[in-house]
C-alpha cells in the first residue's frame, strides 16, 4: 500500500462515511459502484474486488472430488466417474456410510468367493479334485452370483449408468470384465452344447466364475483402502474444526452460565479460564492472558492479550484469564473462513488437470477397443482352446486398466497439499495458486505491514508555524476519520500527549495522496509533499532539509498545511519485522528475486531496501502505478508474486501472477489474493512457495506413475510377453494391480502431510 499517501476506509471507498458495499463485487476505487458478478468499473477501469462481507445464501450439496463442477443436493455417484460425491460443507465428523457399505460387501464377498476359487483350482490339480467337475462347476455359479449380483451390485450399477450416459470410467471397464466373465460362465453352464468341443481344455467347460467372483472381491478392497486413504486427505480440515469448543462461559450482568457455542451471540461477554479454548473472534474487554495460537498462526509463542486485544475463535488461552466481547460469530469467524477457504480450495482444479482430462477423454474408449481386438487375436490365431485365452486376455485388459489412478493423481496432492497449508498458517484460495506459486521468480512486496510491523509510531513532530502539539491535534482530527496505519499512529500519538479532540466538519480521502479537510473552521490538508503541491499549498520549501534528514533515517514524513500554507511535518517510524531479514534471504535462496514498491518517499525506501537487501525499489508510486509496474514486469517474461495487506494494494494483487496478503491486513486484500499468510509473516512465502513445489512435484510422481502403469500394463494383459516368454496375465492378478495403483497414488500424496517447509 502507498504508505503516507493513502487514507481510505476499510472498505475501499474514497470516504469513511460512503456506505458499506451490499453486493457481491464492487470497486475499491469509487464509491457505490457494486455488481453482482465480476467485472471492471465503469468510471476507473479498475478491476471489481469482492465484498468480503457479502454472504450469499448456499444450500448444502455433494460433489465429486474429481470432477468439483458435478454438484448435486443429495448424496450419490458421480455421473462422469462413479465415484461417491462427497459434501460441500465440511462436517467435524466425517460421514462413514460407503465406508461401512464397501467393508460389509467386501467381507461377505470374500466369504463367499474363497470357496469358488479353491473348487476352480482344485480342478486344475487332479490330486485335489474331491468333488466332480460338474458339481464343482454348480457350486462355483451359485456361490460367485451373490458376490457379483450383491456385492458387486454398485460396480454394475455405476457402469451401466457410465454407459447410458456415455461418460465412460473405471467402472464402465469392471463391469464389462465381470459381466462378461459371469454371463460367459452361465451359457457355458446351461447350454453346453453351443460350445464346440474343440474350444473345451481336456474335455472340461471353460467357465469363469471364480474370477468374476475374486475380481469383485479386490476391486472391493480397493475401494475400501481407496476410501480409508481419501479419508486422511480430511485430517486438515476435521483438525481445525475441532479447534472450536462445544460450550462458551457467557457473562450476563455480573452471572456467569454455559450456553452452547451456536447460543453465541455477536455482542455476548464471554470468559475464557486457564486453558480453554477461546470460542469466538472478539475483542478483551477485562483481564491478561497469554494465548497460544499456533493452530491458526503456525506461530508457536504465546501472544499476550490485554484489553482491547484481538483473540481468535479456536486458539489456547494459557495461565490467565480473562472477558471478552464476541464480534464474530458462526461463519464469520476467522477459523470458520478459513476451513470454507481450505474446503473450497481443495475442490478446486489445477491447470495441470487438464493432460489427465485430456487423456481420460479417450481412455476408456480405447481401452475397450483394444481389449475386442484383443479377443479377436487370440481368438483366431491364439493355441488351443482359443476362445479361453481370448476371453481371459480380454478381460484382463478391461480390469487392468483402471483410469481411476489417473484421475485421483492431481486432486488428493491438492487436498493434502492445501490441507498442509492451512495448518502452517498458509492459505490457498485454489489449486490454480498453488501451482504457480512454485514457478514464482519475481517477488512484489509493499513495506508498511509487509515488510515492517504495521504498527507504526510517531517519533517526531516538527511546526513550522504554531505548537508541535497543535499540528499533532489538527493531524489527529483528520486522521480519525482513516483507518490507515500511519494514521493511527498519529491519532495514538495524539492521545498519548492528551491532546483535546477537535471537530470536523468535513472530510475528503484522495486516494494516492492524503486527506483532507474542515477542522474547526480551518481548512487542513494532510499527506505526501507531492499531495500538497497538487493542491497548492505553499512554503512547502521551508522545512525540506528537516524533512531530508528525517528521511535518511528511514522514517515516513507526513506533512500538515492548514489554510493553504505548511504548518508542520511528522516522522513516523515503522521498524522492520524481526523475521523479514530471515525470509527475504530464504527467498534468494530459493532464487526469488525481491521488489519494493512503496508509495512512501525515495530515501525511506532505499535506507529500508539497503538494510534488508532488496534487489530492486520503486518509491512514490500510488496503486495504479503498482499495478502497472506488475505488469511490466510480467510482460516482461518474469512469474510475479505480490505480496501486499491494504485496499491500496489490491489492484497490484489482482495483476500479478499470484497475489499474497498478509492476514493482519484488510478484507479486500485478502478477497483479492490467491495466498493468504494468516500471521502476516513473509516467512510464510518461504512456506507457500516450498509447499508449491512440493505438491506439484507429488502431481508429477502421481502422473508418472498412472501413465507408467496402464502403458506397461494394458500390453502385458494383452499378452504381447506371451510369444517371448509364455507370460500371461490372469484377471485376477488384473484386479488386484488396478485396485492397488488408487490406493498408492493416494499414498503417495498423503506424503505431503509431512513434507518441510522452508
Amino acid at each position: 500500500m502507498a504508505e503516507s499517501t493513502v487514507h481510505s476506509c476499510c472498505k475501499g471507498h474514497s470516504s469513511s462515511t460512503s456506505p458499506a458495499p451490499t453486493k457481491a463485487w464492487f470497486c475499491p476505487m469509487c464509491a457505490g459502484i457494486e455488481a453482482d458478478k465480476p467485472g471492471t468499473c465503469p468510471k476507473c477501469g479498475m478491476a471489481l474486488e469482492r465484498n468480503p462481507t457479502f454472504r450469499q445464501a448456499v444450500k448444502p450439496g455433494y460433489t465429486c472430488p474429481m470432477h468439483p463442477e458435478v454438484r448435486q443436493d443429495h448424496p450419490g455417484a458421480c455421473p462422469k466417474c462413479g465415484m461417491a460425491l462427497e459434501p460441500t460443507d465440511p462436517e467435524p465428523a466425517e460421514d462413514q456410510a460407503e465406508l461401512r457399505d464397501m467393508t460389509r460387501r467386501m467381507i461377505v464377498g470374500a466369504v463367499l468367493a474363497g470357496p469358488v476359487f479353491l473348487l476352480a483350482m482344485a480342478s486344475h490339480v487332479p490330486a485335489l479334485a474331491v468333488v466332480p467337475d460338474r458339481v464343482s462347476v454348480w457350486i462355483q455359479a451359485l456361490l460367485s452370483t451373490p458376490v457379483v449380483l450383491w456385492a458387486g451390485w454398485p460396480f454394475l450399477q455405476r457402469g451401466w449408468l457410465s454407459v447410458r450416459r456415455w461418460n465412460l470410467n473405471m467402472f464402465t471397464l469392471i463391469s464389462l470384465g465381470v459381466g462378461a466373465a459371469y454371463v460367459f460362465s452361465w451359457l457355458v453352464l446351461l447350454f453346453p452344447g453351443l460350445l464346440p468341443h474343440g474350444m473345451r481344455h481336456e474335455g472340461m467347460l471353460p467357465v469363469y466364475f471364480e474370477a468374476a467372483a475374486v475380481i469383485v472381491v479386490l476391486v472391493l478392497v480397493g475401494q475400501v483402502l481407496e476410501l480409508r486413504a481419501r479419508a486422511g486427505t480430511g485430517e486438515a480440515i476435521r483438525a481445525l474444526l475441532g479447534l472450536a469448543p462445544k460450550v462458551a462461559h457467557r457473562v450476563t450482568d455480573g452471572v456467569e452460565a454455559d450456553v452452547l457455542l451456536d447460543d453465541v451471540q455477536a455482542g455476548d461477554l464471554l470468559r475464557v479460564k486457564p486453558g480453554e479454548k477461546v470460542p469466538v473472534d472478539g475483542r478483551v474487554v477485562e483481564g491478561t492472558s497469554a494465548v497460544d495460537e499456533a493452530m491458526i498462526t503456525g506461530e508457536p509463542d504465546p501472544v499476550s492479550k490485554e484489553k482491547d486485544s484481538v483473540v481468535i475463535g479456536g486458539t489456547v488461552n494459557g495461565n490467565g484469564s480473562f472477558v471478552f466481547r464476541a464480534e464474530k460469530v458462526g461463519s464469520e469467524t476467522v477459523l470458520s473462513q478459513i476451513v470454507h477457504l481450505v474446503s473450497e480450495a481443495q475442490r478446486s482444479r489445477a491447470p495441470i488437470q487438464r493432460l489427465a482430462d485430456a487423456v481420460a477423454g479417450w481412455f476408456v474408449p480405447a481401452i475397450v477397443v483394444i481389449a475386442g481386438v484383443t479377443f479377436g487375436v487370440w481368438l483366431v490365431w491364439g493355441p488351443a482352446p482359443a476362445l479361453a485365452y481370448a476371453m481371459v486376455n480380454a478381460i484382463s485388459v478391461l480390469i487392468i486398466a483402471c483410469p481411476c489412478a489417473l484421475g485421483l493423481a492431481t486432486p488428493v496432492s491438492i487436498m493434502v497439499g492445501v490441507g498442509r497449508g492451512a495448518q502452517s498458517g498458509v492459505l490457498i484460495k485454489d489449486a490454480e495458486a498453488l501451482e504457480r506459486l512454485g514457478q514464482v521468480n519475481t517477488l512484489v512486496v509493499d513495506k508498511t505491514g509487509t515488510l515492517t510491523e504495521g504498527r507504526p509510531t510517531v517519533v517526531t513532530v516538527v511546526a513550522v508555524e504554531g505548537e508541535d502539539n497543535e499540528v499533532l491535534a489538527l493531524a489527529a482530527a483528520l486522521e480519525s476519520r482513516s483507518e490507515h496505519p500511519l494514521a493511527g499512529a498519529v491519532v495514538r500519538a495524539a492521545k498519548e500527549r492528551g491532546l483535546q479532540e477537535q471537530p470536523v466538519e468535513f472530510f475528503e480521502a484522495v486516494t494516492g495522496g492524503g486527506v483532507r479537510g474542515t477542522v474547526s473552521g480551518r481548512k487542513v490538508w494532510v499527506g505526501t509533499e507531492a499531495f500538497l503541491a497538487a493542491e497548492k499549498v505553499s512554503g512547502l520549501a521551508g522545512p525540506k532539509a528537516r524533512v531530508e534528514s528525517l528521511q535518511n533515517e528511514g522514517n515516513t514524513v507526513i506533512w500538515l498545511a492548514v489554510d493553504g500554507r505548511v504548518a508542520g511535518v511528522m516522522a513516523v517510524s515503522d521498524p522492520v519485522k524481526s523475521t523479514t531479514p530471515e525470509a527475504l534471504a530464504a527467498l534468494h535462496r530459493l532464487g526469488v528475486k525481491v521488489v519494493m514498491l512503496t508509495g512512501d518517499n525515495p530515501r525511506t525506501a532505499a535506507r529500508v531496501a539497503e538494510t534488508l537487501g532488496i534487489d530492486e525499489v520503486v518509491a512514490g508510486v500510488g496503486p495504479a502505478e503498482k499495478q502497472a509496474h506488475v505488469a511490466a514486469l510480467r510482460t516482461g517474461g518474469q512469474v510475479v508474486a505480490m505480496a501486499g495487506d491494504g485496499v491500496n494494494d489490491a489492484p497490484a494483487l489482482a495483476a500479478a501472477d499470484v497475489g499474497i496478503a498478509m492476514g493482519t491486513g484488510t478484507d479486500v486484500a485478502m478477497q483479492t489474493a490467491g495466498v493468504t499468510l494468516v500471521k502476516g509473516d513473509l516467512r510464510g512465502i518461504v512456506q507457500a512457495v516450498a509447499l508449491s513445489r512440493a505438491t506439484m512435484r507429488n502431481i508429477r510422481q502421481n502422473l508418472l506413475f498412472a501413465f507408467l502403469y496402464n502403458s506397461l500394463g494394458v500390453p502385458v494383459a494383452a499378452g504381447v510377453l506371451y510369444p517371448f516368454f509364455g507370460l500371461l496375465l490372469s484377471p485376477i492378478i488384473a484386479s488386484a494391480a488396478m485396485s492397488l495403483s488408487s490406493v498408492s497414488v493416494i499414498g503417495n500424496a498423503l506424503r505431503l502431510k509431512k513434507v518441510p517447509l522452508g
